[in-house]
């Protein structure tokens, strides 16, 4: 079948079928069917004020749920949840004592066949339920609920392996810690002090015994003067153990230590000398000269305190020092203590040390920290030397050691470092190798990736990674995250560094190198037990039980039964069930109902991630805002600490998680907003991805099918840049493997709150799905403009939409039309039009009797106004080009008017070279690959006005060929129509508005020489606006132009034909009789007695369509409605019948579009017209929600058909023939008689209406003999009656020819110019004698009385065999019940 295109300026288009129209209230939700292609179909409706927000398919059941009390066009009540058979098309309530709240969540567990339910309710449970789909019955879960906080359930899903559940939302769990602490205490090597917690004394102090320590003034006293005596005292407060300051002074005591530190506070102990004694300091951190903010233990009452620029220091003797904590680890050079404020005559300390992260190890060196029993130590294997990094701080460096192996040294032959870290105390740590920046050392290309393996000990499994050194600055890789449990003082924790197994890079010079920097442990939580498996807090207590939020799992093979409203027992404790506890602490044990989790996603290598709306604020991921992960037992950060608005839904595709949610960037705005909405996290390279720019609006969710991301939400448009985006209401598509929006097959305007899969498809066929949330405008299908059709449709043709978008034209789009243009490749067959903008007369003796145009139909961007198929050579394919007002993006360029669109692989292209300038209206393809493009534009560079040839085959603009179109005084060119005539080949004729051709004067219509690339008038020419262009007559030899029109003679018409044989024009009929320009017209299958035209009154009130008959103009409907616009009128065979009448014969229909209004049907862009009613067809609707029109139906050279009740919604099915080349008779015969056959086989049985027929070929004039019947049946033939390839029958033909020509009948038997089968006999069995007896059957369709001599009488429906169908009129036939013969009306027959 050939290629058919339908354009117009529309965003939707739905097909017409039986079932009553659907309107749609935006207070309520409605549930959308989507099948596999797109198309969007209305299933059910809430109450008012009822939301959809979750749903999920068990078998070919689908269960939906949200707030709501009623579902279903029938209202079926049903409390917040409901189920629906897509079979039956059935909504039903899910039994009785169901949830009695919102329901946010639901999970379908094929498995076990049943329904888990999350939201917030108490009944049946507490925010949980499970509902039984074999029992048909309600329960509460076997940890019956959740509560606290928000008490709700936002998600529920699986893990990766499916065989566990992940509850998310507003909660709090607890979980009991009455295992053994492997270590509960301070350091046992520290003396212990109330001013300390587990957490800081677990803090290794950093060595300062190399760093430049200044405490200024200092005492006069020499045994309170030294302060390095204070960094790691030897004995009690007093002479040689204590720095006091000068009297009357406060003091400033300066560290400086020339590499990075990674501390985490300051440890000071007051002296207690008389006299002495601190009050007051502040600690400013260098070299960012910052003032910093310190947490620590009021020893009087217990509670965690902060302090900035005036923090206490105890002057109780019994506290032997404070840990002063910084909120977060932080890289520095030293730091600067400021004792403001004392008791006596100065200030003094007995005890100062800046405590690290937690633990530390260097390659270069360690010295012993105060209180170890020995210093942090180091391993190497291989050759290793020393080389000096500058750092990220300025005047610091830091000594690496490097070390070289050949390339293809296997790791366990090449060099290796080991750190061995000395670690105070138990506790939750977070193990980073510092890598140094390649680009200071100016050695990149000999980096190479390292296996970096850790062995926390305490029975921990070791920990192996792959880390790349090729990093250009100074990088910390964490290596290691969990618990590190020493058992005793020579307890060892090592981290190990040797070649990888697959080294990255191909090194320089036949080598490797290989660099040990620093490893550096942070210490996120001193609470390790043996039950715990890993916290990410830095939490400074302990508690009898461990508290969590928003996360828990439960595996579905667990009988346990419990109650997580309480405390939840440690053999129920699951290892991911940290995630909460992690949170909790990292939340700052601090939640509200706003903080939530409302989406989990687990990626196959055991990564978790969790997303919605929170802050951490405590810890080592502190700053991290609404997306966290979860790896190797402890919460991460993701790049750029998250998103900068909460995350409402998860979509995992292999190694990309797909987001949605209200956010426009990360946390530190990294990608220049373009995560608006949506944003892709890749797993394999850490890192963000942009989804276009994201979409304008909120998503609430995401769902993946058929290699497609699709997105609901509250918004607009989907952005493919910052400023440039395509239409979507609420619902758009996201293609994985092309990275590019495309179009979502179905069209809705709407704030959509549920996008999920709906129950499996069969084998081969695509997954589909269903869309619920408050619709204001929905269509069955989206297109911006243009989609395909084809049949095979169950209830109407297989539509295609466009597989891009459009997006708006650069040029306004307030005064567009929408346009028609002639089907470019069809040699016989019916025209479109759209009218173009009012201008006004042209001539001064035109203006007194010719009226304007009317006003043009709104075609807002993008609208597709015309369109023509090509066989590109270069790939085979047929692909349509098209024109109109649209813009849209190809080869990172903006191009607009007009392009090229493969429907094979739905992509669009520009034509190369200039841009068109305005809007396309018109385009037309010859046999010499010219591409003719007409409308309302220039051409930049160039002088085309409002037309412009195209060579397809160089591909490139043809500007010397054609000499440009030249408007009236106060006018500007416009194309409407470019078409051709196949008698007169080699010519493209060009109508619309203009004054003349180049140098031609040809007002309106022109011709154009395709061979001699010359300009000619029609004849003697004519005046005025053309709108439309038909041909007539069996070798398209008479010319059809309607629109407002003055001929040479003066007389003024709406239609007029031009006869090219003679070069005369003449006008069609009285004039008077057609009350206003025509905006559409076309030809009844070539019959130049048969034209239908349409248009508006002169005064613009009111639509008209009128009827040509070869005698007079009549009107042919009146109940068309005064805001319709006619675009395009089109003739359409069909394979069924309909009754016949005396404007349209049975075996066609008149297509007509635009935007129609009428009492009948209400609104629609297309019907069918049978001579009596109306048929709606297609209705479409703007991106604004407006009604949209159809400019014009296209289609390829290549024959197609609207297979039998597989294209028309209505049953009554199209087939639209076209010849490819003229002179294969038999092949057209024996087409015609196929045809007959199955339109006689078909017709409805009904009385007939005599009056139809009045030649002296019908049943009005009967023969009065049998040899008159037989001679009469030379006259005519089969072909020369009702037919797809042919004219409607020589009754018409004559009566047509007697009203606008002279020329002789070319189908009567002189007709020697056309070459036919004489009849059905004679095309089938050749030179077959004609007295030979040749028989069919056939049925009587009306009865007949049979009173004439030599005739048969008929009953309606009696089977006939016919013996001579030789006339057109007259039929010789058998009764075979009665054996009679005798002659029978034709038309009687079928």
């Amino acid at each position: 079948m050939g290629q058919v295109g339908l354009a117009g300026a529309f965003a939707g288009l739905t097909l017409f079928n039986n079932a009553t129209a659907v309107s749609f209230d935006p207070s309520t939700s409605s549930l959308l069917s989507r099948t596999g292609e797109g198309a969007l179909t209305t299933i059910g409706t809430t109450n008012a004020g009822g939301s959809i927000q979750s749903g999920c398919a068990i078998n070919d059941i689908f269960y939906l749920a949200g707030s709501f009390s009623s579902i279903g066009n029938t209202s079926v009540s049903a409390s917040n949840i409901a189920s629906y058979s897509p079979s039956s098309g059935v909504f039903a309530a899910l039994g009785s004592n169901g949830p009695n709240g919102p329901i946010y969540s639901l999970y379908c567990d094929v498995s076990h066949s049943q329904l888990w339910v999350g939201g917030h309710f108490t009944s049946p449970s507490s925010s949980v339920a499970i509902w039984d789909t074999k029992s048909n019955s309600w329960s509460a879960p076997p940890f019956k609920g959740f509560s606290g906080d928000g008490g709700e359930v936002l998600s529920i899903t699986s893990n990766a392996s499916e065989n566990s559940l992940f509850f998310a939302g507003s909660f709090l769990t607890s979980f009991a810690a009455n295992a053994t602490a492997l270590n509960n205490t301070n350091n046992p090597n520290i003396p212990y002090s109330p001013g300390a917690t587990p957490f800081s004394s677990s803090l290794v102090p950093v060595p300062l015994e190399g760093a430049e320590i200044l405490g200024q003034p200092s005492s006069s006293d020499p045994q309170f003067s030294n302060i390095l005596s204070i960094l790691c005292p030897a004995g009690p407060d007093g002479p040689g153990n204590t720095w006091l300051a000068a009297n009357g002074n406060g003091a400033v005591i300066t560290i400086r230590d020339f590499s990075s530190i990674n501390a985490y506070g300051v440890r000071l102990g007051n002296t207690f000398q008389s006299g002495f004694g601190t009050t007051t300091f502040s600690v400013t951190s260098i070299p960012d000269n910052t003032v910093q903010t310190l947490s620590y233990v009021n020893t009087s009452t217990g509670q965690n305190m902060t302090c900035t620029a005036a923090c206490p220091l105890s002057t109780d003797s019994s506290i032997l020092y404070q840990d002063f904590i910084f909120t977060a680890p932080m890289m520095l050079t030293g730091i600067q203590i400021t004792l403001s404020g004392w008791t006596g005559e100065a200030p003094g300390l007995h005890m100062l040390q800046l405590l690290s992260s937690g633990s530390f190890a260097s390659s270069s060196g360690n010295l012993k920290s105060c209180f170890a029993p020995n210093p942090s130590n180091t391993t190497s294997t291989g050759q290793w030397k020393p080389q000096n990094a500058v750092t990220d701080i300025p005047a610091t460096l830091q000594t690496v050691l490097v070390s070289t192996v050949a390339v293809g040294t296997s790791p366990s032959e090449a060099p290796s470092f080991t750190w061995q870290p000395y670690v105070s105390a138990s506790g939750q740590y977070d193990v980073y190798l510092v890598i140094p920046g390649c680009a200071d050392f100016q050695d990149c290309s000999l980096r190479t990736s390292v296996q970096v393996t850790v062995f926390p000990g305490g029975g921990t499994q070791p920990w192996v990674s792959t880390v790349s050194q090729q990093v250009q600055s100074d990088t910390t890789t964490l290596v290691y995250s969990g618990p590190i449990v020493p058992s005793s003082t020579d307890f060892v924790t090592t981290v190990s560094m040797t070649l990888a197994n697959n080294p990255e890079g191909s090194g320089q010079n036949g080598q490797y190198e290989l660099v040990a920097g620093d490893v550096a442990l942070v210490l996120t939580s001193a609470s390790v037990t043996s039950a715990a498996g890993s916290g990410s807090s830095g939490s400074n207590t302990t508690s009898s039980s461990q508290h969590g939020f928003g996360f828990f799992e439960w595996p579905l093979s667990s009988s346990a039964s419990i109650d997580a409203t309480g405390t939840i027992p440690n053999a129920s404790k699951t290892p991911l069930d940290v995630i909460s506890i992690d949170l909790y602490n990292a939340l700052g044990a601090t939640t509200s109902t706003t903080t939530s989790i409302t989406t989990v996603a687990q990626h196959p290598s055991g990564t978790v991630y969790l997303g919605g709306n929170f802050q951490l604020i405590s810890g080592s991921i502190n700053g991290v805002s609404n997306i966290v992960a979860f790896k190797s037992g402890a919460l991460i950060a993701l790049p750029n600490n998250g998103l900068n608005g909460p995350v409402t839904s998860f979509v995992l595709s292999g190694n990309e998680l797909y987001i949605g949610g209200s956010f426009t960037d990360t946390s530190t705005a990294s990608t220049q907003n373009k995560l608006k909405g949506v944003a892709i996290y890749d797993v394999s390279s850490n890192s963000w991805k942009a989804m276009g720019a994201g979409v304008n609006g909120v998503v609430t969710g995401l769902a993946l099918a058929n290699g497609q991301i699709v997105v609901a939400g509250n918004f607009t448009e989907a952005l493919n840049s910052s400023t440039a985006g395509i239409t979507a209401g609420g619902l758009a598509t996201w293609d994985v493997s092309t990275g590019s929006w495309v179009n979502s097959g179905g069209f809705v305007m709407g704030n959509m709150t549920f996008i999920g899969n709906g129950t499996l498809p069969a084998t081969g066929q695509k997954q589909t799905q269903f869309v619920a949330g408050n619709v204001g405008t929905m269509a069955e299908y989206g297109a911006s403009g243009l989609v395909m059709l084809s049949s095979g449709g169950s209830t109407g043709p297989l539509v295609t939409p466009m597989g891009i978008q459009l997006d708006s034209s650069i040029v306004n789009a307030s005064s567009l039309a929408t346009v028609t243009k002639r089907h470019p490749h069809v040699r016989r067959g019916p025209s479109a039009w759209i009218p173009h903008l009012n201008i006004g007369t042209l001539f001064t003796r035109q203006s007194a009797t010719s009226s304007a145009l009317p006003p043009s139909l709104p075609a807002p961007a993008p609208a597709v106004l015309a369109g023509a198929f090509w066989t590109n050579v270069s790939t085979s394919h047929q692909v349509a080009i098209i024109g109109g007002n649209f813009s849209f993006s190809s080869s990172s360029a903006t191009s607009s008017a007009v392009a090229i669109y493969d429907p094979v692989t739905s992509s669009i292209s520009a034509l190369a070279g200039a841009q068109i300038n305005g809007v396309v209206r018109a385009v037309y393809v010859d046999q010499k690959q010219q591409l003719f493009v007409g409308g309302e534009f220039n051409l930049t560079g160039t002088t085309a006005n409002g037309l412009a040839l195209y060579d397809l085959s160089a591909q490139q603009w043809d500007t010397s060929s054609m000499q440009p179109l030249q408007p009236s005084a106060g006018s500007s060119v416009v194309i409407r129509s470019i078409t051709s005539s196949t008698y007169k080949s080699g010519s493209v004729i060009v109508a619309g508005s203009f004054a003349q051709a180049g140098s031609v004067s040809c007002q309106g219509i022109c011709l154009f020489d395709t061979a001699l690339n010359q300009w000619s008038q029609l004849g003697s020419g004519i005046q005025g606006d053309i709108s439309s262009v038909s041909y007539a007559g069996s070798n398209q030899e008479i010319l059809i132009a309607a629109g407002s029109v003055t001929l040479s003679g003066g007389s003024t018409t709406s239609v007029a034909q031009y006869d090219f044989a003679n070069s005369t024009w003449a006008t069609i009929g009285d004039a008077a009789e057609i009350p206003g320009p025509v905006t559409a017209v076309t030809v009844n299958n070539g019959n130049s007695s048969s034209i239908f035209a349409a248009g508006r009154t002169t005064d613009g009130s009111s639509p008209f369509m009128m009827f040509w008959d070869g005698v007079s103009w009549s009107s042919v409907t009146s109940s068309l409605q005064g805001t319709t616009n006619i675009s395009q009128l089109l003739m359409v065979p069909l394979l069924n019948t309909h009754s016949a009448n005396s404007i349209i014969e049975s075996d066609r229909m008149l297509m007509i579009s635009g935007a129609l209004s009428d009492s009948s049907f209400g609104s629609a862009s297309s019907v069918l017209f049978d001579g009596s009613s109306f048929i709606p067809y297609m209705a479409t609707t703007t991106a604004q929600g407006a009604l949209g029109t159809i400019s014009s139906l296209f289609y390829s050279l290549a024959s197609f058909s609207f297979t039998q009740q597989h294209f028309l919604a209505t049953g009554i099915v199209i087939l639209i023939s076209i010849a490819i080349a003229a002179g294969v008779v038999f092949l057209l015969a024996l087409i015609g008689i196929l045809w007959t056959l199955l339109s006689r086989r078909d017709d409805r049985v009904a009385k007939y209406n005599a009056s139809d027929d009045d030649d002296d070929d019908s049943v009005q004039h009967r023969p009065s003999s049998l040899l008159e019947h037989i001679n009469a049946a030379t006259r005519t033939t089969i072909l020369g009656s009702v037919s797809p390839m042919n004219t409607i029958g020589a009754e018409k033909d004559e009566a047509a020819r007697e009203a606008t020509t002279t020329e002789p009948d070319p189908f009567g038997p002189d007709g020697s110019n056309y070459l036919r089968a004489e009849t059905p006999s004679d095309a089938v069995v050749g030179t077959m004698a004609a007295e030979e007896e040749f028989s069919r059957p056939a049925h009587a369709r009306y009865s007949f009385d049979g009173t004439g001599e030599g005739e048969l009488p008929l009953t309606a429906g009696v089977e006939v065999e016919v013996l001579d169908d030789r006339d057109a009129a007259w039929w010789y036939t058998r009764n075979p019940q009665t054996g009679q013969e005798g002659v029978v009306p034709a038309a009687y027959l079928y």
